[in-house]
């Protein structure tokens, strides 16, 4: 395939970005990666407690500190086997790929991404992207989302599937993005089939593996102009971390590690 677009990615530290870059250039040439400077956890335990409150968020809290750890030192060789079986290449993106910003929607950032002059960016890890730079830059912007949409829009959208006995809508989706929180129009959507040894830690795993797949398939399409957006899946609601009491109780009522 002759690649006629030129392809962006704009990205946090997230794990799965480094990923998402290994597995798309493999098939396409990555021009730049414009990588933000993560959010401090105090200025997101603040924004949490604005739309959550503080309960809730001390809830959340109690699971990062008290479980999340121990879930994690269980979950070595399960993890080690799900990075193998869905091939994600966790090799460092080259430093002379990188351009580093405080954020995503700094005016520094809108300088680089109308000089890359890409015609598509691909979002990975970030924070929200604001009306200033999607109003600004004319590429398209497609994002990853590791959730069904609109019906899991927020985090961790395969546990919630899990915990709703939903399975059929335990995937992934490959997305435009707009100024709403996971509402942009539904580009590619699968799901994934996470077996009884994985867990809270796991999951995201195999939807990033079959994100990757996804975007190739929505890249693609913007090379060859046969992009189709459609309609997500009924429901419309947004997730977020669970507090250590919903974890409890959904592992040990409804068998959700």
């Amino acid at each position: 395939m002759e690649q006629k677009i030129k392809i962006v990615m704009l990205v946090g530290e997230a794990k799965s970005s480094t990923f998402m870059y290994n597995g798309l250039s493999k098939d396409f040439v990555i021009e730049k990666v414009v990588r933000e400077t993560p959010v401090s956890m105090k200025q997101i335990l603040k924004n949490r407690a604005k739309k959550l409150g503080y309960f809730n968020v001390f809830g959340q809290i109690l699971f990062g500190v008290l479980l999340l750890p121990i879930i994690r030192n269980f979950s070595k060789n399960q993890l080690a086997k799900v990075l193998e079986t869905q091939q994600l290449d966790s090799k460092p993106i080259p430093e002379s790929k990188i351009v580093s910003v405080n954020s995503v929607n700094s005016n520094e950032s809108l300088k680089i991404l109308k000089e890359l002059n890409a015609d598509v960016i691909v979002v990975n890890g970030c924070r929200i992207i604001s009306k200033k730079i999607l109003n600004n830059v004319s590429a398209k912007f497609i994002n990853t989302h590791e959730g069904i949409t609109p019906k899991y829009r927020g985090i961790h959208g395969c546990y919630w599937a899990l915990v709703n006995n939903d399975r059929e809508n335990c995937g992934v989706t490959v997305h435009f993005v707009d100024a709403g929180v996971d509402t942009g129009e539904v580009l590619y959507q699968a799901t994934v089939n996470p077996t009884k040894n994985d867990n809270f830690t796991t999951y995201p795993f195999y939807q990033t593996a079959k994100g990757i797949e996804l975007m190739k398939l929505a890249l693609n399409d913007v090379n060859n102009g046969t992009i189709s957006p459609k309609k997500g899946v009924e429901g419309n609601y947004i997730w977020y971390h669970p507090t250590i009491w919903q974890y409890l109780y959904y592992r040990i009522f409804r068998g959700v590690k």
